[in-house]
Parts: structure tokens; sequence; C-alpha cells
């Protein structure tokens, strides 16, 4: 599939148009799933793992699977955590990969940057120090902020992977959606009273998405302050200029041709998985991966917008699957 027309290469701003924050909506505890055959089962919680990186800890969760076919490393969009990637991690455990999901420096149970460091370059150095600490070369699946992170840290040769998934990430990203991401983001500096109020928000960015009768998952994406409001479960530098500014001359400013530049390099089978209804990567943005990329290939997930695994995670999982089965042994 590829499309004509293609606009006048721009800047791009990482920080700006690759983050969003929506919850997952498990609960805490042991999880109870169904096996291939439909028999229920007592799933285990995953192993959490740290890794000290330049000037920060990171955190992650570990889904170790039985006769490992190998290592996914899932990094998720700015404004996430780790935890938007459970489900997809315990199915691809479940089918033989070994799952690891990352809090990015700034977000959830990782810690912030003491300097505000979250330009490309620190997000790239802290994945190298995952990489490293694995005892093989992992596939790496990135959202958004996670997939260009992948993207350049794999395209630049900062590390060794076995493969790429972009989740609804490209070199091409639609000004537009990227505004909407930003202002979501940047729309409620004083918090929030109350859960219900954290999830009014989420379903005013997300209204397509079901409504979860529960609020409880979205304390893994809020912290609870002294003053008694709700925060989300980032660091508010993400956004900042470094001038202190807030719009989306952020920092760690990404531009077009250094993401272009690093698709071009890649060696490794790319997959982009891409929500049908998403206004943040086009139908033209992701052919223009499909002709940057050699032998790379692309889906569309009917009824998904930019937020793809959290949207319909059985039909993202069944697409990722199939990629994985097809990597050279």
């Amino acid at each position: 599939m590829y499309c004509k027309g293609l606009r006048k290469h721009r800047r791009m701003n990482c920080a700006a148009w690759s983050v969003e924050a929506f919850p997952g909506t498990d609960g805490t505890g042991p999880y109870r799933g169904r096996r291939l055959d439909g028999s229920s089962e007592q799933v285990a919680d995953p192993v959490q793992r740290r890794f000290a990186a330049d000037g920060v800890e990171l955190v992650a969760d570990e889904f170790t699977a039985d006769h490992s076919r190998g290592t996914t490393l899932l990094t998720h969009g700015g404004g996430q955590t780790r935890h938007s990637w459970k489900k997809a991690a315990r199915t691809l455990s479940e089918r033989g990969w070994t799952s690891i999901t990352l809090d990015t420096r700034g977000h959830g149970d990782s810690t912030w940057a003491p300097d505000g460091d979250y330009s490309m370059d620190a997000l790239i150095a802290d994945l190298v120090t995952v990489t490293t600490a694995l005892d093989q070369p992992p596939v790496l699946i990135g959202a958004s902020m996670g997939g260009v992170t992948s993207l350049v840290a794999a395209g630049e040769g900062h590390l060794v992977a076995r493969g790429l998934i972009l989740v609804d990430v490209a070199p091409r990203i639609e000004p537009a959606g990227a505004a909407r991401v930003r202002d979501f983001m940047t729309a409620n500096p004083e918090g929030f009273a109350s859960l219900e109020e954290v999830a009014d928000a989420v379903s005013a960015y997300n209204p397509h998405r079901e409504r979860s009768a529960s609020v409880e998952g979205l304390k893994r994406n809020v912290r609870l302050r002294g003053d008694g409001r709700w925060y989300w479960h980032w660091d508010p530098a993400l956004m900042r200029r470094e001038d202190g500014g807030d719009d989306d001359e952020t920092r760690g400013v990404l531009n077009y041709e250094r993401l272009q530049h690093a698709a071009r390099a890649l060696t490794i089978p790319t997959l982009l998985v891409r929500g049908q209804q998403s206004d943040v990567v086009s139908a033209e943005g992701a052919a223009e991966l499909v002709e940057l990329v050699p032998g790379s290939r692309f889906v569309d997930v009917q009824g998904t917008g930019h937020m793809v695994a959290g949207d319909d995670n059985d039909v993202f999982t069944h697409e990722v699957l199939g990629f994985l089965g097809a990597l050279p042994r």
C-alpha cells in the first residue's frame, strides 16, 4: 500500500506528538485469565526488575514464558506507564515470548530525571542500558514515544534488536493529532479532585472507547498528593522548554530528518501497527514508512485510534504474534 503527495519535511517534537496518558483498567493481584482451550487459569504476577541508568532508576515488569522463544521489550508512549502493556504482555508470555514492560524515565515507578533531561538521546541511552542487561537481543515493541525511541536506537545502531514493532508511530506525524495529544497532556496542571474527574478527561479524549465501570485502574496512572488532588503519574518537565515555557517546542526536539534517516538504515524485520482511526499517523505516513524500511509492512487495526493496544488488545496481539512467529530463529 503506497500513497503519493507526501508533505514537505518538517521538524517534529518527540514530547509534543508522542505523548498520551491513558490508563489500563486492570486491578491489582493475580490475574485470572483463560487458556487458549477456554479453561480458566491463575497467572502469577510478573517479576519486577530495576535498571540503574544515567541518573535515574528504571522499573520494569517481566512476564516470563515457559520454554521461551525469545524476548520482547515493550515501551509505552509519553504520559503512560508500563501497565498499559499488561494485557498484551501476558498474552505474549502465554504464547512463548518472555515480555518486559518498561516505565520510561519520568513515568510510573521509574524516577524523574533530576536535571529534567527527557531528550531523545537520554531515552535512547536508557533503552541501551536495559537491552544490554538482557540475555538476548529483544524484539522492540514501542508505542508512540516508545516507538520512535526504539526506531532511532535501532536505526542508528545504538543497540542490537531482533525485530521492531511500531505502534501507531512513524517518521511522518500529523500535526492535528499531535496537537490534540499535547492539549490533553497540558490541560489539567492543577490536577483532579477525584478519580471520576480523571475518567471524564480520558473519555473526552477517547470517546470511541467504552468507559470502564470502575475507576480503580486509574490509580496506576495518577498520584494522590498531599493537597488531596490526583495528578498524572509523569514528570511535568516532559512538556517544558529549556527556557521554562510550555508549548510544542519542548525538550527532546526530534526532527523528521533524523527519524527518516534512522528508518532508512533499519536492517531488522519491521512492522507498523496503525490504528485505522488514528489522527496521529495517516495512511500516507504509514505508506512512507514502508517505502523507507526495506521489507517492512504495516497493518491497519479497524475500529482503533492512536491507542491501538488499549482499543483492541485481541487484534493487536494477533498481529504481533503473527509477526513474531515469522521471525528467523
